[in-house]
């Protein structure tokens, strides 16, 4: 598996105003779009530097992961996200290795992408997801 580049930092916040207040005030980026996952329980924020976007999640249930995270771990990083081509071929190589999937299959993600996390138990603490953009292709 080997990804295009990173395609995103995501960040997990309580409030989602505030914060993107706070990434366009200090560093002068721009959100180019809010946008809500209701099967994710989450409502996102995304800035773009570069080929790399910070996406920025706030919970839209006390329920939620990323709320379950903020209670467990505070605000700040809380994936890292990686380009991938054919994520589905990625999944299976990841499966045939006997690295722990959190999601066999891909779903539909913020800012129109195809995504699966890969568990943090296979990948030394850290969440990481895989994200295909089918519109690249």
């Amino acid at each position: 598996m080997v990804p295009t580049h990173i395609e995103h930092i995501g960040i997990a916040v309580k409030d989602l105003k505030s914060a993107i207040d706070m990434y366009e005030k200090i560093l002068g980026l721009k959100c180019y779009k809010i946008e809500e996952v209701p099967d994710q329980k989450v409502r996102t924020a995304f800035f773009r530097l570069g080929q790399t976007k910070i996406e920025l999640l706030e919970s839209t249930e006390n329920d939620g992961p990323v709320a379950r995270f903020i209670e467990k771990k505070g605000e700040g990083i809380h994936h890292l996200a990686f380009a991938v081509d054919n994520i589905k071929m990625h999944l299976e190589e990841a499966k045939e290795r006997g690295i722990r999937l959190i999601d066999e299959q891909p779903r539909k993600g913020a800012d129109c992408l195809d995504i699966a996390f890969i568990h943090p138990h296979s990948t030394g603490g850290v969440l990481i997801e895989l994200c295909e953009d089918k519109n690249v292709r």
